[in-house]
């Protein structure tokens, strides 16, 4: 009888690694305790070059499955039983596995993979499959083997000290595990894009900070609040962070005083980038990381982004430069974010939106009507004035 629920957790890019694959594979099992010591019970290792999770059997399945599927670097995850390694054992099990499947799925057809990880086992992994398929099809009358496409295929893989039997391969969202790829500032917003290239950020191994501007009061209180549970909801996968709040409307004031009407919005864009640089700097981040696509928007278009670049010295990244919104959109609604994202809250970039945006904007003319300004006191007072917000999984 089944006393406890078996994972075996399998790594995407982290098996790669070579010599560096310890230390990704340590990184990455520690990653899955964190997000799993709300259950009681759970033991998590590695073994034999896999990572296994072993749970108490009155915990929920599939809820742990979940938690799993949101760990960075697990490529896929599957339930399984243990048994002895033994033609005998693997036998009864591989029976009992299937009449449960049976029970549970009424499955009518079936064929085994069988994998011989432990290459001292007397028999080859073609035999163990016929072998298995016979003790199955001996157990269990009402199935016939079908090798095209079966209602179930039975992987049994055979090791050292024991093998495992399981069917499902739940696919992960792979990328590298937290922690291994520095730590990055990203300039959250309220809508689809910036959620989404944080995500992708984090898959890669970064660790996650954040920065939004508001310009309250133009902009409201429940809108703040969306981005906040949108920032709840990006830390499902990256963990908790700190979002860094700035209030942007004393800048864009002195803005729309002081410079060319068509010209707000890439000043505006090159502000927040100096602010996020400051607090990025102050908070050991390597590199700024924004939402930005080429050429959605005004301040999007090639020779923009160029302007906007120039004004801070820290480099940029930009997942999702190549991505249509189509795309984005679908990976968003993926992780869940979309809902939240299409509520429909102010933004501060929409406040003095020019009706007619530069879409081709030259920097020695920016320059020239930035000099208007006093930018080192602007960008010290926004950050002086910052409130820090930490946000906790959702």
């Amino acid at each position: 009888m089944k006393t406890e629920h078996i994972f075996i957790v399998r790594c995407g890019e982290v098996a790669l690694k070579g010599m560096n694959k310890p230390y990704f594979e340590r990184m990455l099992v520690e990653r899955i305790r964190k997000l799993l010591k709300r259950f009681d019970g759970v033991s998590v290792y590695r073994h034999e070059g896999l990572i296994f999770v072993r749970a108490d059997i009155s915990l929920d399945q599939n809820q742990i499955i979940k938690q799993i599927s949101k760990v960075f670097g697990v490529a896929s995850i599957s339930p399984a039983v243990e048994c002895e390694s033994t033609m005998e054992a693997i036998g009864e099990a591989a029976v009992e596995y299937m009449l449960d499947e049976i029970k549970e799925r009424g499955i009518k057809t079936f064929k085994v993979e069988a994998k011989r990880a432990d290459k001292n086992f007397p028999i080859t992994s073609p035999e163990i499959g016929r072998k298995i398929g016979a003790s199955v099809l001996k157990g269990c009358k009402v199935l016939k083997v079908d090798v095209h496409d079966p209602d179930c295929r039975l992987f049994v893989d055979v090791r050292h000290d024991k093998t495992y039997i399981y069917r499902d391969k739940i696919q992960g969202f792979g990328g590298l595990p937290l922690g291994t790829n520095g730590k990055g500032m990203s300039l959250l917003s309220g809508g689809i894009d910036s959620p989404v290239a944080t995500w992708m950020m984090a898959k890669r191994g970064m660790l996650i900070e954040a920065v939004h501007f508001h310009s309250y009061p133009y902009t409201s209180e429940r809108a703040r609040e969306k981005v906040e549970e949108l920032a709840s909801l990006v830390a499902t996968y990256c963990g908790r962070f700190r979002m860094h709040v700035i209030n942007l409307l004393p800048i864009q004031e002195e803005i729309v005083k002081n410079c060319p009407q068509d010209e707000t919005t890439i000043h505006v864009r090159r502000f927040m980038m100096k602010i996020a640089q400051e607090l990025a700097r102050r908070e050991g981040c390597g590199m700024l990381i924004t939402g930005e696509n080429l050429g959605q928007v005004a301040s999007q278009t090639a020779e923009a982004l160029v302007v906007t670049d120039s004004s801070v010295d820290m480099p940029v990244m930009r997942p999702l430069i190549g991505l249509d919104k189509v795309d984005i959109m679908d990976l968003a609604k993926e992780i869940g974010t979309y809902e939240k994202s299409i509520e429909p809250y102010e933004d501060c970039c929409t406040v003095f939106l020019p009706k007619h945006p530069v879409t081709k904007p030259r920097l020695e003319k920016i320059l020239e009507s930035e000099s208007k300004l006093d930018v080192d006191g602007l960008v010290k007072a926004a950050v002086d004035s910052e409130e820090i917000v930490n946000i906790f999984p959702a």
